[in-house]
């Protein structure tokens, strides 16, 4: 998984510039890090799983007894599981709200320097405008 997800940064990120990039590879690497981290909790939770089973299935009242505290594991990996994507979300919303103002701000910066050369070039024509008069004595 861990390949995929480097490939897929790095593609993604090579396609953007500037603080663009940094904001994109910052959302890659927290989606990637969280979900390393549900996928290993998950996995952890398989292994249990199967190993109440077996447990109920051998019907031994040491193994069933065991089952107890292997389901308590459970529960507090799909706490965690649950907190994870919880952090994710709050996380990425921040990511979105900078991203929109890395925009904004970006589209600001265009429009001031849009109307700065719009403002010199009428200056500039109103300057070669006057040129062609000249005051006579």
């Amino acid at each position: 998984m861990e390949d995929i997800t480097s490939k897929a940064i790095q593609e993604h990120v090579g396609e953007k510039d500037g603080k663009e990039e940094e904001c994109d590879a910052d959302a890659w690497e927290m989606l990637s890090k969280c979900f390393r981290e549900v996928q290993t909790a998950l996995d952890q939770n398989r292994a249990l799983i199967q190993q109440v089973n077996e447990n109920q299935q051998s019907k031994l009242p040491d193994n069933l007894a065991k089952n107890a505290a292997l389901i308590r594991e459970i529960n507090r990996n799909v706490s965690r599981v649950v907190g994870l994507y919880s952090d994710l979300s709050v996380n990425f919303a921040g990511l979105v709200h900078h991203r929109r103002a890395l925009s904004a701000a970006a589209t600001a910066t265009a429009m001031v320097n849009r109307t700065k050369n719009t403002t010199n070039d009428q200056v500039k024509s109103a300057d070669s405008d006057w040129s062609k008069f000249r005051l006579v004595y």
